[in-house]
């Protein structure tokens, strides 16, 4: 039968991002998507202008009504959350429905670039910080990833032009399957200049058995949505069996590629990437 699993985030009508990002990426990886929206937005936050409404008032009635359905899903996916009492939420959900067999990837999302988001409070990253105690799988980005380690990010990033940076962050790797307990650390979208001058986006990867990375060419800036996109398609890659340096791998080459063509065609940052002709790398 085909396995279903929970996308807990935010549902935007413009931007590719949070669910609308998601959603597709898991159909057609053959995961069956059972959203849970913990707020609803007429366009992700990076435009100037959009109307949010809160869904925190809302979730409990997902935790009790599917409770009563009998449903079991197979995996939980939990992306951007707007306060700690939504995570005290997600971890109520989590219990309730989570067994030896669920596969659980979390998205700690709480910044970018060294610099948090605006919902960001220390509160909410204290929570995050137990959310991530819940987690197999966490893919923070290397801003997260120092927040979730209790390290300056500012005083970090000095050192990313020195040849042993990566190694650095491979420590911070292990630290956090130490510290919280996953099985998989997916640390994303580190930039890192070679040799030559030419930036690379690197991804750290470190599990029980092993450390290692993959990387691909800086395309163009910064764009919504490339973070869940490439969560997803971990998520489901593992989800449906693949091995961990398979779905590394594939998550890149569809990210890599639907950058091209998004830099290409001169799209926005905010409007997200041009992913959906690209779906069919994920068969």
């Amino acid at each position: 039968m085909t396995k279903k699993a929970v996308l807990i985030n935010d549902l935007s009508g413009l931007g590719k991002c949070s669910l609308t990002a998601a959603i597709p990426v898991l159909s057609v990886m053959g995961i069956q998507a059972c959203p849970m929206p913990t707020a609803v937005l007429t366009s992700q936050t990076g435009f100037k202008s959009f109307y949010c409404n809160d869904c925190t008032d809302k979730l409990d009635y997902y935790t009790s009504e599917w409770k009563k359905l009998g449903f079991q899903p197979d995996g939980i996916y939990t992306g951007f959350l707007s306060s700690e009492k939504q995570v005290d939420k997600i971890l109520d959900f989590i219990n309730s429905f989570e067994t030896e067999n669920t596969l659980v990837l979390v998205d700690p999302v709480m910044g970018d670039g060294g610099r948090t988001y605006s919902l960001f409070t220390d509160a909410l990253a204290c929570k995050m910080k137990k959310l991530v105690t819940v987690a197999d799988v966490i893919t923070p980005n290397l801003t997260e990833c120092c927040i979730l380690c209790d390290v300056d990010y500012c005083e970090f990033i000095k050192n990313a032009d020195k040849p042993d940076f990566m190694d650095k962050i491979a420590e911070l790797g292990k630290n956090l399957l130490n510290r919280y307990g996953v099985k998989i650390v997916i640390i994303t979208g580190i930039e890192h200049k070679d040799i030559d001058g030419t930036m690379y986006v690197q991804n750290l990867i470190a599990s029980e058995d092993e450390v290692f990375s993959v990387s691909c060419k800086k395309i163009g800036g910064s764009y919504s949505g490339t973070g869940d996109l490439f969560a997803s398609v971990m998520f489901s890659g593992l989800l449906r069996g693949d091995t961990l340096r398979d779905t590394v791998s594939l998550a890149v080459k569809f990210i890599e590629t639907s950058l091209r063509d998004t830099v290409a065609l001169g799209i926005d940052r905010n409007e997200g990437i041009e992913f959906e002709k690209h779906l069919k790398i994920l068969l």
